[in-house]
């Protein structure tokens, strides 16, 4: 009987447990929703679509009266984006940086300096690119605060 009881409330305890990091998110920041997507392909068609998702994403939880967050981490090959030089998205990534208070460009620290030291060059980055020591590192951290993760 016991095992009834405690089995379906240890189920919804645990649940409780898993959203409690994003609720403390919302409470902190002022965000309702948080969202980190990567990118780590050279691939301007995963590039536009990771900045689609962003744009659709936002668009949604404004039309509900509500405000999201979203990071788009770049590494590995996905670096480029960040890279005048070398991103296929140069024009569209540039008005959309300047167009979206939420969302924000993060770069991964290890992917720029095997490419610095690779080249023997500086790696020069978007001036709206943040860093992270590691993109991976990043998106850990995030979903360990209750981030939501999307990889298109």
């Amino acid at each position: 009987m016991l095992k009834r009881f405690f089995a379906p409330l240890a189920i919804v305890l645990a649940f409780a447990a898993y959203l409690a990091p994003a609720a403390a998110n919302a409470a902190k920041d002022g965000y309702n929703h948080h969202l980190i997507i990567h990118v780590d392909d050279d691939d301007k068609g995963k590039m536009d679509i990771a900045m689609n998702n962003a744009a659709n994403v936002t668009q949604y939880y404004q039309s509900k009266g509500q405000k999201v967050m979203i990071e788009i981490v770049a590494y590995g090959p996905g670096l480029n984006m960040l890279i005048p030089a070398k991103s296929h998205v140069h024009d569209r990534i540039t008005n959309f940086a300047g167009s979206f208070d939420n969302i924000s460009f993060v770069a991964c620290g290890n992917t720029k300096a095997k490419m610095e030291k690779k080249s023997g060059k500086p790696v020069v980055l978007y001036d709206f690119a943040k860093p992270a020591v590691s993109g991976v590192v990043q998106i850990m951290t995030r979903q360990d605060q209750g981030w939501h993760y999307l990889r298109p």
